[in-house]
């Protein structure tokens, strides 16, 4: 298909965004038809048709707001006739963890098993990262927690936001001197373990040399979401691209935080402390449709890159979000990023530093997949996230 296209649909207003890529249309005059269930795209005698996915359907009669930019395509919006329910994308630790079931977890970057046979009596959920201020707002005397600890028993599985934490006695990869994060020590009611190097906290793959997370204190270890693999010791591991696990995950967290806490503004640090991106969560009910066509621009509007080429075939899909995003690497915005450190409507998401630097490029990626025409809002730059 000449040029081909990219079709943003969105579930919650039923309304699409369709860009035909910009081909060769000095030579010859660009005829595009938009029907219920496809697009067919012609220059110069050449081109074809691209049919949607089953259960998408457009309205081409409500076809609107035409424009072509230069170096960015052909722009046009309309209406939905139909698009299919999504299935339940989020897929949480609080959901894929249930009490009484052997485990295995993984490395995800190469697969290594770290724990085996690992069976919980307790998956308990942790407060937020507030949660000892809002007893003092609360209680007419002393915080009656300040001295307790949160703490996981050998039997325990801790969750938060991009962690969950496990006893780590017995464990062969656990350093055994007692260590301590600042972070962590405030997710386990400030323990009273001395603060030891940083360096010497994290847990690395004995195979890849990946972190995978750090040690808490001299009986907890916490392990980040975008490093581990957790599987049912029946089944068998199932392995995915480290760049689409990456997207996937965040992907997941930032739809979980938002309908939960309703917070849509969320820094992304690293183990180190330091920011690394701002993102703002746009739309979280996108459905992408994309025809690679035959254009000499493939290369850089195809979104997902080898992904869709190798395994989509001429007609992509995939669900995805949104995201408006900042980075904050080398002190680049750092007014902006300091501003949003001290507004309580958002929220931090702490990952390892590598994994943050993986996400940058992710988004950069996407970034640079789009026409010149969508890649930033306002001050921002404009991303999909893969689910």
């Amino acid at each position: 298909m000449a040029g081909g296209f990219l079709l943003e649909a969105r579930r919650g207003t039923r309304s699409a965004s369709l860009l035909i890529r910009e081909a060769d249309w000095s030579s010859s005059p660009l005829d595009v038809s938009v029907a219920a269930d496809g697009v067919e795209v012609r220059s110069g005698g050449s081109g074809g048709a691209a049919a949607l996915p089953a259960g998408l359907r457009l309205a081409p009669a409500s076809c609107r707001a035409l424009s072509r930019l230069p170096g960015g395509g052909l722009h046009l919006r309309l209406r939905l006739r139909r698009l299919r329910p999504p299935p339940d994308l989020v897929f949480t630790l609080r959901e894929s963890l249930k009490p009484q079931k052997n485990y295995v977890f993984y490395c995800q970057s190469c697969g290594d098993i770290i724990l085996k046979d690992r069976k919980f009596l307790r998956v308990l959920p942790l407060p937020s990262e507030n949660w000892s201020a809002l007893v003092e707002e609360w209680c007419c005397h002393p915080n009656p927690f300040a001295r307790s600890t949160l703490h996981p028993q050998h039997d325990d599985c801790f969750l938060g936001d991009t962690f969950f934490l496990l006893n780590s006695h017995n464990e062969s990869h656990v350093p055994e001197s007692p260590l301590c994060s600042s972070e962590a020590a405030h997710h386990a009611s400030q323990s009273g373990f001395d603060l030891k190097s940083k360096e010497n906290a994290r847990v690395i793959c004995k195979r890849c040399k990946t972190m995978l997370g750090e040690t808490v204190s001299s009986g907890t270890i916490k392990y980040y979401v975008t490093e581990v693999i957790i599987q049912p010791s029946e089944g068998s591991l199932s392995t995915t691209p480290r760049s689409q696990f990456v997207q996937s995950t965040v992907a997941q967290c930032l739809v979980e935080l938002s309908s939960t806490k309703s917070t849509f503004r969320f820094t992304i640090k690293g183990d180190d402390g330091k920011i690394y991106i701002l993102i703002w969560l746009l739309n979280s009910d996108t459905l992408l449709v994309e025809s690679s066509g035959r254009s000499s621009f493939d290369s850089v509007f195809t979104l997902f890159g080898d992904t869709f080429m190798a395994s989509s075939g001429p007609v992509g899909t995939w669900n995805a979000v949104k995201v408006l995003y900042q980075p904050c690497i080398k002190s680049r915005n750092k007014d902006l990023a300091d501003a949003w450190e001290n507004d309580i409507g958002v929220h931090s998401l702490k990952f390892p530093s590598e994994t943050c630097l993986e996400l940058l490029l992710i988004l950069g990626l996407s970034t640079t997949s789009l026409p010149p025409s969508v890649r930033c809002m306002n001050s921002f730059q404009v991303a999909f996230l893969k689910m």
